[in-house]
């Protein structure tokens, strides 16, 4: 154990539907020509969110469910079940060859580009501090920014993550569209930024400072 130790996620459990139900069609809101699904479960929902998004630029998906579960992480609360871990997303296309790429896109991400990271000796401290260079539908709709734009997908635990995101946009030239209060679901904090993408990488790095600071000197006064 080390600082900067990457913290990976697991995909846990991978599932398709060639030819969905009515009824579950209708309530995961799937358009007419939406006629398959391809599923997972991943202990690390903020990596997984980013995996999705990778998953609308390599195939004809969409995403038509995405959370994250309360106690799903490996260092809380057990999960619902060994195979739930910490989120569960679903993408719909027109059929199994496109979901079935959609979901080897996206298991590929987590295993190659997007994970957590230690901001301490003992990693009891770790954030997310990922650049995106370009968004797919699903990131780009939750930011409210248009498909391609590069973004700064930053986690952390709650003050990490305020001061963090606080440092960040004061480094680059970003905006913040979105911001994730704490607490969320899994008790992290922190928020998507835009810009260019080497504003978005300065804004990274700027948070990824921010939150090894917290975690060597956690107080600004003795208490």
């Amino acid at each position: 154990m080390a600082l900067l130790d990457p913290v990976k996620p697991h995909v846990l459990a991978t599932k398709f539907i060639p030819n969905v139900a009515p009824d579950l069609r209708r309530d995961l809101g799937m358009t007419d020509d939406q006629q398959s699904v391809a599923m997972f479960t991943c202990d690390i929902d903020d990596c997984a969110y980013t995996a999705i998004d990778e998953a609308t630029k390599k195939a004809e998906v969409r995403v038509v469910y995405a959370k994250s579960f309360y106690c799903g992480a490996p260092n809380v609360m057990r999960a619902a079940g060994p195979l739930a871990g910490e989120f569960i997303g679903i993408l719909a296309g027109p059929n199994p060859a496109e979901t079935k790429a959609g979901l080897n896109a996206a298991v590929q991400y987590l295993a190659e580009e997007a994970w957590f990271y230690s901001a301490n000796d003992d990693d009891s401290i770790v954030y997310f501090a990922h650049t995106i260079s370009r968004t797919g539908s699903y990131l780009s709709e939750a930011a409210g920014i248009p498909e391609g734009q590069p973004l700064a997908y930053l986690i952390a635990p709650p003050i990490e993550a305020v001061f963090g995101v606080d440092a960040a946009i004061k480094a680059a030239d970003v905006t913040m569209p979105l911001w994730y209060g704490p607490p969320t679901e899994t008790n992290y904090a922190g928020a998507l930024l835009t810009g260019s993408q080497s504003a978005c990488k300065a804004a990274t790095e700027a948070f990824r400072d921010a939150v090894i600071a917290i975690a060597r000197s956690p107080h600004d006064f003795e208490v």
